[in-house]
């Protein structure tokens, strides 16, 4: 098991929602593992299997007509699950709040994501903007 700061999944998890909100492919790219299996399920959609098929969907999202979306990540809660690390968030949209899982791996000495899924849930009761974390 590796050591890692919490602070250091929580800045990737943020570079994934800053890449989102700016539209960015290549900072997308540089998240995802290129070593590992990766998965991505975005809301009401099917599994996504592979790197490849995964930035296909985010060039089609980020060109698409819902372009201009904003996600802001609320209560990221941060567990080390041995050498997996996730974050689990509520995203907010103009449209409702998405619960949201970010798996996470050291590889080649950087974090990168190999798991990324939303789906809608009601709004949070109480939102914690504290940096939570639990191993």
């Amino acid at each position: 098991m590796k050591l890692v700061d919490p602070a250091v999944i929580r800045f990737a998890n943020d570079r994934f929602y800053l890449a989102f909100n700016n539209r960015d492919v290549v900072q997308m790219s540089n998240l995802w593992s290129e070593d590992y299996p990766c998965v991505c399920i975005h809301p009401g959609s099917t599994p996504l299997l592979g790197r490849e098929e995964i930035l296909e969907s985010w060039r089609d999202i980020f060109g698409g007509e819902g372009a201009g979306v904003q996600i802001v990540c609320h209560s990221p809660r941060v567990f080390f699950q041995g050498d997996l690390f996730s974050v689990i968030c509520f995203e907010q949209l103009p449209a409702g709040w998405l619960v949201a899982t970010n798996n996470f791996v050291m590889e080649s000495g950087r974090v990168r994501l190999v798991h990324h899924q939303a789906s809608q849930c009601m709004a949070p009761a109480e939102l914690n903007e504290s940096q939570t974390v639990l191993q």
